[in-house]
């Protein structure tokens, strides 16, 4: 089973009914293998302020959501973070591309990377790692987490999770 398949597959086997995506190139197959699966309603989204608002409908309708996004958005999720999802208790997987790191061939990236845990740190939103493969195995125990005490949660996946930059 692929790395793309096994994400999915946890999603579904916990219940994750709803997915919303903003394009990132190092998180495309998992996007595409939300889109074979029809247990999982797909919504890609403009932004990813409007996609957790989208979590939030899909929440309040009885569905279980995530969210795929980058991490150079979350500084524009932050309010949307407070004052709707912890606001309001909702379980939120964010499954998100952590660009801006060593080998980052983009240097716009790096910025956010420099902010991006110390912005969920603040918030207390729980945040877990992935920088190799078999860190995904830990990933059903964190959507249940999330599941089981209504909180957001972060999933950074770094480049090296998915193969490094093509440099390595």
């Amino acid at each position: 089973m692929s790395i793309n398949e096994k994400i999915v597959s946890d999603f579904v086997n916990n219940g994750i009914s709803f997915v919303t995506t903003v394009p990132c190139k190092q998180l495309a197959g998992v996007i595409d293998e939300v889109e074979k699966h029809d247990e999982i309603y797909h919504i890609p989204s403009n932004k990813e302020d409007e996609g957790m608002g989208l979590c939030a409908g899909a929440y309040m309708g009885g569905k279980r959501p995530a969210i795929i996004m980058q991490n150079t958005a979350i500084g524009v999720t932050i309010n949307t973070l407070a004052t709707l999802i912890q606001y309001y208790r909702m379980p939120l997987p964010m499954l998100i591309s952590y660009r801006g790191e060593l080998r980052e061939p983009v240097a716009c990236q790096v910025e956010m990377a420099v902010h991006t845990k110390a912005l969920l740190n603040q918030m207390a939103i729980p945040t877990y790692h992935f920088h190799k493969e078999s860190d995904a195995d830990e990933l059903d125990a964190i959507l249940k987490y999330t599941f089981m005490c209504n909180k957001p949660v972060a999933i950074l996946t770094d480049a090296s999770f998915w193969g490094g930059y093509g440099d390595q």
